[in-house]
């Protein structure tokens, strides 16, 4: 095929991703990219506590920052453009390296189809994620290394993907040493002569970068390996079994394309000798695999990496197959294929969990547009899960906002629990404390929350009234299984577990919808939040929802703790 026609088709569907992927996924997506570039170009923003402690790099940052400046400088830096140029970047990205898996592929005609179809793959290839640039780099690393030949071209990409993500060195590590074995060089020649120059030039830079921006020497990659493995800090953020990416993470990733892959494992374990490269790549997936394993928080976007690998595999196995199977066979499977994908990929890119994009849209025109009786901008108070949605890059406004914390224990803290915790676990005596309720105008000028929420908090809202009600995502009984199965992890590390207790809690969290809510100005309040007020709790009455009864105090030392001042 015309090589150019290739790659223009795969830039239409990577560009296609751009607009149609319109969902949330996690919140790495934006808080550990989008959030932190916000920051460096325009001044304000959020930094979480990675960006602290130092155990991520601004490598992938600063790239969205350059573009930032640049519309900054063109005065088209609008929220909208903020939003979606960095998309298109990762975008162009990920349509390169699909190239170049076509490159490496041999040019199936298999291996074009595989890597267009992934559901996986096309729900994440444009986000800007680093373990989607991590997917990337590893695909276009791969393309370059020498299976045959003697080129060290893939230490460049490799050594970027290992600085980015240092998991990454899972995969390069053997196979610089299958480098190593099979090359007619000296080892001395290879390693002081290419891995030791080309890993001091990239590793020199990076720390550079890194050191400058977080103010201290700092080797991020290190700090990194401190606190994710060392001192375990991911678990706080949930528990899985050690089978997990073997039972659960990988064969969702793969989606239906697990069939021929597993076909592709058995073919190449029996026949080792036919299928070098399948053998060396099954080596590094189950390596990979088991070392990831080890840690206890996991996630479907972590095996990302492992993706080129798997699909190389099943591409040459199809490959191989459709030689002697008949037409209407390779249509089926290939119609059976695009289906498998196509679904997943439609329903978690435009359906579930959307709320939290769009609600962004809502904040930026309140936060650009309102004033209040007294003139003063926008107040935001976001009483969700930390980090549920994104953030100043998607506002772009230099608006007063707080959202709930949830720091992991760094200080090692006797029976610590976050911000977010704490407030799930009293609502009412939260915002009792935290949040002023006299004057009125104290009081954040908008809250943000999910569905289930808003009765167990009803005599808060009572000056409040809904502005806007935004679909988030089918769940049943406003539980989502994953969350659910996230927080059960949790609770099970500690002594008492009551059931009840546990729905409540997670109950609260999510939800098919997310309100939006405005202060009420004056004169406002016989006409809503009388009537608001007593449907919310004949509601809370009929859910059989516990609220707490304890008096507001308006006094002058809790309105010391508002942050809306």
């Amino acid at each position: 095929m015309n090589l150019l026609l290739v790659f223009s088709l795969i830039l239409i569907v990577r560009l296609a991703s751009v607009f149609i992927v319109q969902t949330y996924y996690v919140p790495d997506e934006y808080w550990q990219s989008l959030e932190v570039a916000h920051k460096l170009t325009f001044g304000y923003g959020y930094l979480t506590w990675e960006w602290v402690q130092g155990i991520r790099s601004y490598l992938y940052p600063l790239l969205i920052a350059g573009i930032y400046k640049l519309l900054a400088l063109l005065n088209l830096d609008s929220a909208h453009l903020l939003v979606i140029t960095p998309r298109i970047l990762q975008a162009l990205f990920s349509a390169y390296s699909d190239y170049r898996f076509y490159i490496w592929s041999g040019k199936k005609k298999w291996a074009l189809f595989l890597i267009l179809v992934p559901w996986f793959w096309f729900y994440t290839g444009s986000r800007t994620l680093s373990n989607t640039l991590e997917a990337s780099l590893t695909t276009i690393a791969l393309s370059y290394f020498p299976w045959s030949g003697e080129s060290t071209t893939y230490l460049w990409f490799a050594a970027i993907c290992c600085f980015l993500r240092p998991t990454a060195a899972v995969i390069w590590i053997p196979l610089c040493i299958y480098h190593l074995r099979k090359s007619h060089l000296s080892a001395t020649e290879l390693i002081f002569k290419h891995f030791a120059v080309i890993g001091l030039l990239v590793g020199g830079l990076c720390v550079a970068i890194d050191t400058y921006w977080h103010g201290r020497l700092i080797i991020t990659p290190y700090e990194f390996f401190k606190y994710n493995v060392l001192h375990n800090i991911g678990s706080f953020y949930g528990s899985h079994p050690w089978y997990w990416y073997f039972t659960v993470g990988l064969p969702t990733v793969l989606g239906i394309n697990t069939l021929p892959f597993i076909f592709g494992v058995m073919e190449t374990v029996r026949s080792k000798q036919n299928y070098p490269v399948r053998k060396q790549l099954l080596i590094i997936i189950l390596l990979s695999l088991v070392v990831l394993s080890t840690i206890e928080h996991k996630e479907f976007r972590f095996v990302s990496s492992l993706l080129p690998l798997c699909l190389y595999i099943t591409a040459d196995t199809l490959t191989r197959w459709s030689y002697n199977a008949s037409r209407t066979i390779l249509w089926f499977c290939a119609i059976v294929i695009v289906f498998g994908n196509a679904l997943p990929a439609w329903y978690l890119s435009t359906v579930h969990q959307k709320g939290p994009l769009e609600v962004m849209t809502n904040v930026q025109r309140i936060a650009r547009d309102y004033r209040d009786e007294n003139e003063h901008r926008a107040s935001i108070l976001f009483l969700m899960p930390c980090h549920s949605t994104p953030y100043y890059s998607h506002v772009h406004e230099n608006v007063t906002m707080r959202f709930l914390t949830c720091e992991p224990n760094l200080k090692n803290t006797p029976n610590y629990s976050d911000e977010a915790e704490q407030f799930y676990q009293a609502p009412v005596n939260w915002l009792r404390s935290h949040i002023p309720s006299y004057p009125r105008t104290a009081m954040p000028s908008h809250i943000v929350l999910y569905e289930p929420l808003a009765p167990v908090i009803n005599e808060f809202l009572v000056n409040y009234k809904i502005l806007h009600r935004i679909f988030n995502a089918e769940v049943n009984e406003n539980v989502a299984p994953q969350q659910l199965l996230d927080e059960w992890s949790r609770i099970l590390k500690e002594k008492d577990v009551n059931v009840e207790t546990l729905l409540k809690q997670v109950r609260n969290r999510v939800g098919k919808n997310i309100l939006v809510y405005q202060r009420l100005r004056a004169g406002e309040e016989n006409t809503f939040n009388r009537d608001e007020y007593k449907k919310s709790t004949d509601n809370l009455s009929h859910r059989s929802v516990v609220k707490e009864d304890i008096p507001i105090n308006n006094n002058e030392e809790e309105n010391n703790h508002n942050i809306f001042n």
